[in-house]
């Protein structure tokens, strides 16, 4: 497939730019893959479509506070720091996003905070933007970990145009996660409530959970044509025993399997068998998924509604059917529905 057939027109105004006052308050699209039906719905109606033994895997990664202004030594320019991922704990060594690049070279120090007394120095220069960071900090490295994440700010996405506030620390995060590593919420996961996840559970419906560290490769920009020929970042993932286990279980059963998020549905079709069950992995994934593609595990997926020419739509059009997703877009846009990660939700089965 091309790019080009992944555009639509979307109103800045349905772009989500602010939580909802409660989690699982949001609009809820079905869509039934086969037919291309829709219903609208409610989220907290997903409850009406799964029952015991169903089994629903979520993304438990956790996001931490990545992005950091500081100031540049002499000048005191300010500089938009955003940290990717700690390269090594010892040297307290980081890949990182630096905006404006052309302003931090090779060398450069960096102060965060009026009397943190955090310094990082310019080791290395990795892209345009990119560069390799060593932390000034004397100190144990769990206490420098809590000293720089205080200084952190929540890593809203660039579609949300505001300054991330207070409330997008505890918004900006699903209830159930616990191993830290991203610098992306699961989306979609930010809906469910203690209330909602309790009443699945009563329900019978099964909790698992894969852990898939989303960076912001998830939002790099698609620069060719050719579908074939993007490569994508890769990200950290964990499949673990208990999680095969359980998916596989319901599999064997003929229950159904659904993938909360994009993120998870990339993880499962990365940790796939010859026989199109799940088998344990740890490691890295780099896997793009666009139509056509066959999904082995998962019956259902719920998911966001996403920005034009994103890969995450790219994944929603590979499992609902390309027709099927774009008409069912263009109804979300005609009934204002709210698109991204505080916006509405769509269930595709």
């Amino acid at each position: 497939m091309k790019l080009s057939q992944f555009k639509f027109r979307l109103p800045e105004n349905l772009i989500a730019q602010d939580p909802p006052a409660n989690r699982d308050e949001c609009r809820l699209m079905v869509v039934d893959r086969r037919t291309g039906e829709i219903e609208h719905k409610e989220f907290k109606d997903i409850l009406g479509y799964y029952d015991e033994g169903d089994v629903m895997v979520f993304n438990d990664t956790r996001v931490f506070p990545a992005l950091l202004y500081g100031n540049k030594e002499k000048t005191g320019a300010r500089i938009e720091v955003f940290l990717l991922r700690e390269l090594n704990a010892d040297n307290k060594l980081w890949d990182v996003l630096v905006e404006p690049a052309r302003k931090i070279r090779i060398g450069n120090k960096l102060y965060f905070g009026d009397d943190s007394g955090m310094v990082a120095e310019v080791i290395d220069n990795t892209t345009s933007r990119g560069r390799t960071l060593r932390f000034l900090y004397d100190g144990p490295h769990d206490e420098f970990k809590r000293e720089l994440f205080a200084l952190g700010h929540t890593p809203l996405p660039a579609y949300i145009t505001r300054e991330p506030g207070p409330e997008d620390a505890e918004a900006y995060q699903t209830l159930y996660a616990r191993r830290e590593g991203a610098v992306v919420a699961p989306g979609v996961g930010l809906h469910f409530s203690r209330e909602l996840l309790k009443r699945l559970e009563i329900r019978g419906v099964e909790q698992a959970f894969i852990t898939v560290h989303s960076g912001l490769g998830t939002f790099r920009e698609i620069d060719v044509e050719d579908l074939t020929k993007h490569r994508m970042d890769s990200e950290q993932m964990e499949a673990s025993q208990k999680l095969v286990d359980t998916v596989n279980h319901a599999k064997d059963n003929d229950r159904q399997v659904c993938a909360v998020g994009t993120s998870v549905l990339r993880g499962i079709s990365a940790a796939v068998s010859m026989g199109g069950h799940m088998k344990v992995y740890e490691g890295w994934t780099n896997k793009f998924i666009f139509p056509p593609y066959d999904f082995t595990v998962c019956t259902s997926l719920l998911t966001d509604f996403h920005l034009p020419y994103s890969t995450m739509l790219m994944m929603v059009s590979a499992f609902g059917g390309y027709e099927h997703i774009m008409h069912a877009y263009e109804v979300a846009i005609k009934e204002g529905y709210k698109f991204g990660c505080y916006g509405d939700a769509m269930l595709i089965r």
